[in-house]
């Protein structure tokens, strides 16, 4: 999906050059195939014989959706325990700039009543 985001549109052999260490033609094309089947990946179009696929999703969009998943399968959904857990195994390397950024974001999600 990173060589497809990145691309904004290609083909399976676009999308393959896009891979470091990329894989056979024939497993990116079932990939890509199986990415479609999922709703990740939609067809645009033809250029020649080869297909032309294309993010069904922004990468913002997938990753808000692939994070929630993460959250809810690995944290029982808590964002404080996920949190607490990355900045933990971190060893705390978290900036002043960072710090006063996740206050920001924590107030102004009270004010908002989330």
């Amino acid at each position: 999906m990173d060589a497809l985001h990145a691309a904004g549109s290609a083909t399976v052999a676009e999308i393959q050059v896009g891979i470091p260490s990329p894989p056979t033609d024939m497993a990116v094309r079932r990939l890509v195939h199986i990415l479609e089947e999922k709703g990740h990946v939609k067809r645009q179009g033809k250029r020649g014989r080869e297909v032309i696929y294309a993010p069904a999703q922004s990468k913002a969009r997938a990753g808000l959706k692939a994070l929630r998943h993460v959250l809810d399968t690995f944290f029982g959904g808590a964002v404080d325990v996920a949190l607490a857990a990355h900045l933990t195994k971190r060893g705390g390397d978290l900036t002043e700039e960072q710090a006063e950024r996740l206050h920001e974001l924590i107030e102004q999600a009270r004010k908002e009543g989330r």
